[in-house]
Order: C-alpha cells, then structure tokens, then sequence
C-alpha cells in the first residue's frame, strides 16, 4: 500500500504549527512537528519525512543553520518559511540547500501548492523520461532521471538539492538552447514562481560550483548576456 507523503513542520509557533497540521492532515498528508531544532533531530532519528517546512527564526541554532546541517547529509526537500521579507534572506535560505521559502503571513493553501509542486519536482521522474529514456550522459556525466541521481565522471555520486537537480535537468534535456530566467522558472517551479524570483541565479551558482573544473570560467554552463544561459555540452540520452 503506497502511503501518503510525510510531512515535517519546524516552527516554534505553537498555533501555526497546529493549524498546518489539521490543515495538511486534512489533505491527505501524514504531518509531525517540532518547535526547534533539536525536536527536529529527534523525530528525523525515529521517521522518515519526505519533505520539511522549517522556519528562518528559531530560538536556539536558527533555521540556516537548520538547513546547512541538514543538507550536509540528506537531500530531504526543504521549504523554508520566514517573517523577513528581504530579498537577501531568501537568497541565503537558497544557498543554503533550501529548495523553495514562503513569507508569512501567508495562506495555507500557498503553501499547500508549493509543498505539492516541490515534491512532484523531487519525486518519480515524468512521464516523457520514463519513455524515452532514463539516463542522460554529457562530457562523461550521468544524471539518472528515475533515481534523481548524478554521478561525476569519476562515477562518484554528486550530492544535489532537488531545485539543482531539476535545473540541471532542464538544461541538459535542451543543450546548445539559450533558456532566460523566466523559461528556466517555468521549467523548474512553474506557477510557484514570482516575477521576480532570484531563486535561478543562486541555483545556478551552487550547480556550477558542483560540476564546473573552474565556476568563475564556466565550460558547461554558459552565460548569454542579455539572453539567459546555454547548456554546451552534447547530450546522450540512454535508456
């Protein structure tokens, strides 16, 4: 029997944390939560999550810190939640491994969407990899669309957050194509993306620092100016 989707809420807010849990229970998710950071530990030692709402302000070690440990040994998908409503709050939530944030307040039913459109971007792969093939190969790169995997050249597994990887993807499936900010969007977090969403260009950077030899002169991924950017290398895509 296929189970509902796990859901962790990390929030000291005691009303919030309760009225997310009804909320999300109520549509079908299983939800646990936690007030801070050690909580958290505790429940993530006893079950697996699939997906954690973390809060930027927590007493105690804060959500970035949170989120950079966590991403030190788990690609478990984040959303980060926060009362800043600085642009550059975000970014460093971002940069840190967090694969989507919400200001509050904010709506339920928002972050409903976004948890829904974050977990199909890190679940099974799509139906089109499915069927024309699971593995695409470039400059002796593998990425395993079903396992939502990379592998270096060495064969070495190359850790990845779930909105690195999907941009990756959405490069690679559309090599020597120049793609601006608001195609790559589209691509990778559809209607959960603003106008004016940085979240590309931090992506962009932690990717290249991952699969360029140099990321200040990259070769794979490169920048158009005034045009967006242009994945170079030739693709295979294998079975």
């Amino acid at each position: 029997m296929i189970q509902s989707p796990h859901i962790l809420i990390v929030d000291d807010d005691r009303e919030l944390r309760q009225l997310l849990t009804v909320f999300l229970t109520r549509h079908a998710f299983r939800v646990d939560a936690a007030s801070d950071g050690r909580a958290m530990h505790k429940r993530l030692e006893t079950a697996r999550f699939d997906l954690i709402v973390l809060d930027l302000m927590l007493p105690g070690e804060d959500g970035l810190a949170l989120c950079r440990r966590l991403r030190s040994s788990s690609t478990i998908p984040i959303i980060m939640l926060t009362a800043l409503a600085e642009e550059i709050d975000r970014i460093v939530g971002l940069e840190m491994g967090a694969d989507d944030y919400l200001v509050k307040p904010f709506n339920p039913r928002e972050l409903l969407a976004r948890i829904k459109a974050v977990l199909r971007r890190t679940g099974n792969a799509s139906d089109v990899s499915r069927t024309v093939g699971n593995t695409l190969l470039f400059e002796g790169w593998r990425i395993d669309l079903a396992k939502r995997e990379l592998f270096s050249p060495e064969g070495v597994l190359m850790p990845l957050t779930g909105g690195e990887f999907d941009l990756l993807v959405a490069l690679a499936e559309r090599p020597q194509r120049v793609l601006n900010r608001d195609q790559l969007l589209d691509l990778t977090r559809g209607r959960a993306a603003t106008a004016f969403d940085r979240s590309i260009d931090v992506q962009l950077s932690r990717l290249r620092r991952k699969i360029e030899t140099d990321p200040n002169q990259p070769a794979l991924i490169k920048t158009v100016r005034g045009g967006g950017y242009v994945f170079q290398p030739r693709v295979v895509r294998e079975p």
